[in-house]
């Protein structure tokens, strides 16, 4: 199958079989651009024992690297889960085929891959340092991202999105305080090219090619913070067409809306990155990034805090989100959630704030379980 032709096929046959007959019938399915290769296959696999010895390698291949983690829960249907399940689905539904029930489209999601990496580092840590390096080729000079994109075409979609470039520092922190490794600075990379989104333009879907300039995922990883040191007048990081809440794509599009999650989570990636530089004797920003990550915990704590807990976001027109003010959007679990996660929120507010997150989100009665 070619792009752009039908993605559908369907399979009809006939078999016939004389009373208590068995037959082992192999189906293959796949994609390749070589006939010969094509053929070859078809020839190996029309011997049984041969596909029967593959499907063994195959299982023994997934159940090696599935059995690496294993939990125990008091419930057997999660234990189920954990131990294999979810990790496998997330390896071939979400990073190969790009197919999650909202997310059909086999695109790249610039967040959505680097987060499902993110678990795999406990089962193959190269899984996570593959997908980083991949994800750095879809970084513009700018320092900004393809929200997603395909592949087959190159082409995907230029955004005002505030969070996805984070995610590439995020993702580089993890890998390297889980493995210690930290040569994945020195890999050298493309970045892609393109029109610079014009003023009242929140994205653009186009074609994107590969520039000429190639950089270290440690400058790319620079690229991508400066880029978000965008502040407005509360102090926080401006929200763009969306943070991590694809949902509040207008609530700071003109350029002056703030988002409260966004700034515990530039908060956190600072405070780790400055970590790493210090490692690695790359220190020319570190003075840089502990002013603002000290001025951004501030802010977070005064313009950030509702009185009970921690607002979401400012919108363009000044209103607020996630205050006791609002009917809706009253209370947000993440901003609250990653006031403790970042360790940027104030030791009282945090406590007070996961209280709230308790009283308001938290519905007891609804349960469907209890663990005896």
């Amino acid at each position: 199958m070619h792009f752009g032709n039908p993605s559908c096929i369907a399979i009809q046959m006939e078999i016939e079989l004389e009373p208590y007959e068995d037959k082992q019938i192999v189906l293959m399915l796949g994609e390749e651009d070589n006939r010969d290769f094509i053929s070859s296959m078809v020839n190996k696999y029309k011997n049984i024992d041969i596909t029967m010895e593959e499907l063994k390698k195959e299982k023994e291949y997934w159940n090696k690297l599935l059995r690496k983690l294993q939990v125990k829960t008091p419930v057997e249907s999660m234990d189920i889960m954990l131990n294999g399940w979810i990790m496998y689905q997330t390896i071939v539904s979400r990073l190969y085929a790009r197919s999650g029930y909202y997310q059909s489209g086999g695109a790249y999601g610039f967040r959505d891959q680097l987060q499902d990496a993110l678990s795999t580092k406990y089962v193959e840590k190269d899984m996570l340092r593959n997908q980083i390096i991949k994800h750095s080729k879809h970084q513009f000079e700018e320092g900004d991202v393809e929200h997603w994109w395909h592949d087959e075409t190159k082409r995907g979609i230029r955004t005002r999105f505030s969070d996805d470039l984070l995610w590439l520092v995020y993702s580089v922190c993890e890998y390297i305080e889980f493995t210690g490794d930290y040569s994945i600075l020195d890999e050298v990379t493309p970045y892609i090219t393109g029109n610079v989104l014009k003023e009242n333009e929140d994205e653009k879907y186009d074609l994107y090619e590969e520039n000429t300039l190639q950089e270290s995922i440690y400058q790319h990883s620079i690229k991508a913070i400066e880029k978000s040191l965008n502040f407005g007048e509360n102090g926080l990081p401006k929200i763009g067409s969306g943070d991590w809440n694809d949902g509040f794509s207008t609530v700071g599009n003109k350029g002056i809306g703030e988002s409260v999650w966004l700034g515990f989570f530039l908060y956190n990636i600072l405070d780790r990155f400055i970590n790493i530089c210090k490692e690695t004797g790359k220190t020319e920003y570190v003075q840089k990034y502990e002013k603002i990550k000290n001025e951004l915990k501030v802010a977070l704590n005064k313009n950030g805090w509702d009185g009970r807990w921690y607002k979401r976001a400012f919108m363009d027109s000044k209103e607020q989100l996630g205050s006791h003010e609002n009917e809706e959007c009253k209370i947000d679990s993440i901003a609250q959630s990653w006031s403790v996660i970042s360790n940027a929120g104030d030791n009282d507010k945090k406590y007070i704030a996961m209280e709230s997150l308790e009283n308001y989100l938290v519905n007891r009665e609804a349960r469907n379980y209890k663990a005896t």
